[in-house]
């Protein structure tokens, strides 16, 4: 299935979220010299116009980034995320928004490198487009479960792959678990970070255990919701890191309180934990 579209969701509460850890997993990384190598799994195209009519038809991200947009004073984890979108978008005024490759783009330094996977064909199109111009990044239009496998361990011996499946079909949960466990065993000292929706509890909880039950160690859980679990829809969000920053967990505690408030108002949520032990 290639029906799913980054651009109808792009900046709402799930992106924020996203591109907080991933922001401050690159800034950590980054702080040594040595080359890293970064790997997303399900790039999309990179860069969203908020103004186009796919943005437009739900307006996510009115509860995302634009509520974060003019904040007078945010703790410095979110700061920097921050200030990443408004580079981006040039101005004042919230018109794009970011994607993922694009704030690795921002953050990664010349002796670094980035392999970019997208297997839907409009989106492959516009990703390449859009990072032809960098010679550190490739574009390829395949599968990113697969890439896992295929680009691992990378020559740099650090890096940092992001996962983030539409889960178009249900087996997706699994089979990210599965891609990712496999991965580990080739690159154990790897930084992996898995994003996953929160539509059904239940397939949250089973990955939860599957994580628990693999044998790899150090791995936290972070998860920021805006409404019950009972309600329809995508209530909540998360992100489950192996070999995390030291200082990960601590910078997210100053931070995903104030995202719950912020964007979940009575209903908001959010979770930081330590699953698995060093």
């Amino acid at each position: 299935m290639l029906s799913y579209l980054h651009s109808f969701h792009a900046g709402n509460f799930a992106d924020v979220l996203k591109h907080l850890v991933s922001t401050q997993i690159l800034q950590y990384l980054t702080q040594k010299p040595k080359p890293l190598y970064y790997l997303d799994t399900h790039s999309s195209s990179g860069a969203f116009q908020l103004e186009h009519r796919e943005a437009q038809k739900n307006q996510e991200y009115l509860n995302g980034i634009a509520k974060l947009w003019s904040m007078p004073a945010a703790p410095a984890a979110l700061e920097g995320y921050l200030q990443l979108v408004k580079t981006f978008n040039g101005g004042s005024e919230l018109k794009r928004y970011p994607g993922s490759p694009w704030f690795a783009q921002a953050l990664l330094r010349e002796t670094d490198r980035a392999h970019l996977f997208e297997l839907h064909p409009r989106e492959y199109k516009l990703c390449k487009n859009n990072f032809a111009d960098d010679r550190r990044f490739k574009v390829f239009n395949s599968d990113g479960f697969h890439a896992c496998l295929s680009q691992l361990p990378p020559k740099e011996k650090r890096g940092f792959i992001l996962m983030d499946p539409p889960y178009e079909v249900k087996q997706d949960y699994d089979t990210a678990v599965d891609a990712l466990s496999k991965a580990h065993k080739k690159f154990a000292t790897g930084t992996y970070a898995l994003w996953y929706p929160v539509v059904e509890r239940k397939r949250i909880d089973r990955i939860e255990k599957r994580f628990r039950d693999s044998g790899i160690r150090n791995i936290q859980l972070f998860e920021l919701g805006i409404a019950d679990d009972r309600e329809i829809g995508m209530t909540a969000s998360g992100m489950i890191v192996i070999n995390p920053p030291w200082t990960l967990k601590s910078e997210l505690d100053t931070v995903l309180p104030l995202l719950a408030k912020t964007l979940g108002g009575n209903k908001g949520f959010y979770r930081s934990e330590q699953l698995v032990e060093e």
